[in-house]
């Protein structure tokens, strides 16, 4: 009972027999189930690719998504004083759900005393990173040292960061704590600044536009180096915005260390150069006689001497001992003449000026002048005017505190030259010193009795009669405990010029003690302030005071 055929009527009477409807219908099961088995083999491979071949991958990101890794910061090493006097340390670390860290926060004690010294911290940048001489690298996020102690000793303060796995749940909260790599902690370093007399020194050249630098002239640690104006570290370890952009928008320049940065003419502490020069080279000797004429004329121009100009007088016969002692400039004028202005140049880079100290901070080279410096530089001729400038430092000389430090420490240090030293001198013999300093001095080759009749000049120059008045009587204790006792200073007293509108000439005042057996050399700067002797020489006795009485 098969049902015939579909009978389709051809053309012109024909009659054909076909399978037309049976043969669309089987074409449709085969796309439809060669589409079925397309899909599966999709669905299959898919299914490869997510579970064998990228199945690592993904279950790294389950396993992300209920887990995060936190960076705990290492503890940057604590910065101490010679003493062990803490000076910046770092305080408990700090969670920041933002960045996944924990942050270890600086902490400044008397920040503003110390902050030309210590520096200060911020976020590392482009420069930081492309520069990083440090072993453990820095990171996205990582603040690094910006000036002082903290971007000189970096390496050894950064640590090494460790890093914490933790639990959390959908919505990010913590659970659980799964795992702990912890950081290794920066080294302590014992600096050789005496916190002490650091803030003595800032106490007293506060609201003024001043620096003082102390050395231990044996070793030529750095005991003081305090600038004024000064700013805040915290501020920048803080992120306090308005205080960071005061400190680099006040036009006293806060940020500005005068002690190493700033460079003045030196004034007539640099007659000491001049004066070792002469008697090195057999220009004069101690007995050499100059009369004070009260003025002395190179060209048309007249040069006078302090003491002429002030008050009218003059001081006859002077040797070297008396020059040094009153500041004599008529003989200093004759012997920079005699020396003439190459070999002053010479002598002077031989005391540390025009070069920068070594010390490892931010600093300055300076200048000093020359004939062919002045032939190339300014396109004039170089005249005996100079040659008379140059000779008590004033004219073109450009020097800074600490390199006058460094220089008078020479006279203190039995004719050696030592580069100043940020961390505290000692030896594997020091338990308690992580690491230490040794100093760095070579002798300048000058003779004993150079030496004795310039120390002699300057001891005189701080006794009765001499330029150092402040000095002239200078005891610690008192007489009611019958502690008191005298203590012998020698010092040179500088008033250079300035090219300030006001016209006010910057007060140096260079000094070492006790004389016999020298433990501090002290320089002071202040800028338009008047007589060396009369502004820095009082800052200079205070200091003095505060550090024989307290190692009496």
């Amino acid at each position: 009972m098969r049902r015939l055929p579909y009978i389709e009527k051809g053309d012109e009477g024909n009659m054909e027999f076909g399978l037309r409807s049976q043969n669309k219908s089987f074409l449709f099961i085969i796309l439809f189930i060669g589409g079925i088995g397309v899909f599966l083999l999709l669905l299959f491979l898919r299914l490869f690719q997510l579970t064998i071949v990228k199945g690592a991958y993904y279950r790294k990101l389950a396993e992300e998504n209920r887990t995060r890794e936190i960076v705990i910061e290492a503890k940057r090493g604590t910065l101490l004083d010679r003493k062990g006097i803490v000076l910046v340390q770092n305080l408990s670390a700090v969670s920041s759900d933002t960045e996944n860290r924990e942050k270890s926060i600086r902490s400044y004690t008397d920040g503003e005393a110390f902050a030309h010294l210590v520096g200060y911290r911020q976020l590392a940048d482009k420069v930081d990173f492309d520069r990083d001489p440090c072993l453990t690298k820095l990171k996205s996020g990582d603040k690094t040292g910006k000036k002082g102690a903290e971007q000189l000793f970096e390496c050894q303060l950064r640590g090494k960061p460790g890093k914490k796995l933790v639990e959390i749940d959908a919505r990010g909260r913590y659970l659980n704590t799964l795992s702990v790599v912890p950081p290794t902690e920066g080294q302590a370093l014992k600096l050789a600044v005496d916190s002490v007399l650091q803030k003595k020194a800032y106490e007293l050249i506060k609201g003024k536009r001043a620096a003082v630098v102390a050395l231990k002239p044996n070793t030529g640690e750095v005991l003081i180096l305090a600038a004024s104006p000064s700013f805040n570290p915290q501020s920048f370890e803080d992120g306090a915005s308005a205080d960071i952009t005061r400190s680099f928008t006040d036009e006293t320049k806060p940020m500005f260390n005068r002690a190493s940065e700033g460079g003045y003419p030196p004034g007539s502490t640099f007659k000491l150069v001049v004066a070792t020069g002469a008697m090195e080279t057999k220009k004069i000797d101690e007995s050499t006689i100059i009369e004070d004429t009260g003025s002395i004329k190179a060209g048309p121009i007249s040069f006078g001497n302090w003491y002429y100009l002030q008050y009218g007088k003059t001081e006859g016969p002077v040797d070297l001992v008396m020059a040094i002692r009153r500041s004599n400039d008529i003989y200093f004028y004759e012997v920079g003449e005699k020396l003439g202005p190459e070999a002053i140049k010479e002598w002077a880079e031989k005391f540390g000026y025009e070069r920068q100290t070594g010390i490892g901070i931010s600093e300055i080279a300076g200048s000093i002048p020359s004939p062919y410096w002045k032939e190339d530089v300014l396109k004039e001729k170089w005249y005996l005017g100079d040659t008379y400038n140059l000779s008590i430092g004033q004219g073109y000389v450009v020097s800074t505190p600490l390199q006058v430090a460094q220089a008078t420490a020479v006279f203190a240090q039995n004719g050696n030259l030592c580069r100043p030293l940020m961390l505290r001198a000692g030896s594997t013999a020091d338990p308690d010193i992580v690491q230490y300093a040794t100093p760095d001095c070579h002798s300048l080759h000058i003779s004993q009795k150079t030496l004795d009749v310039i120390r002699e000049g300057m001891k005189e120059a701080c006794s009765t009669g001499g330029t150092g008045w402040p000095l002239f009587d200078f005891t610690v204790g008192s007489k009611e405990k019958g502690d008191e006792r005298k203590i012998q200073t020698a010092c040179k007293t500088g008033t250079a010029e300035s090219q300030s509108a006001s016209g006010v000439p910057h007060a140096w005042f260079a000094a070492f003690a006790p004389f016999e057996n020298p433990e501090i050399v002290l320089t002071v700067l202040v800028e338009e302030a008047g007589q060396g002797s009369d502004i820095g020489g009082p800052i200079a006795k205070e200091i003095f005071k505060t550090y024989f009485e307290r190692n009496e």
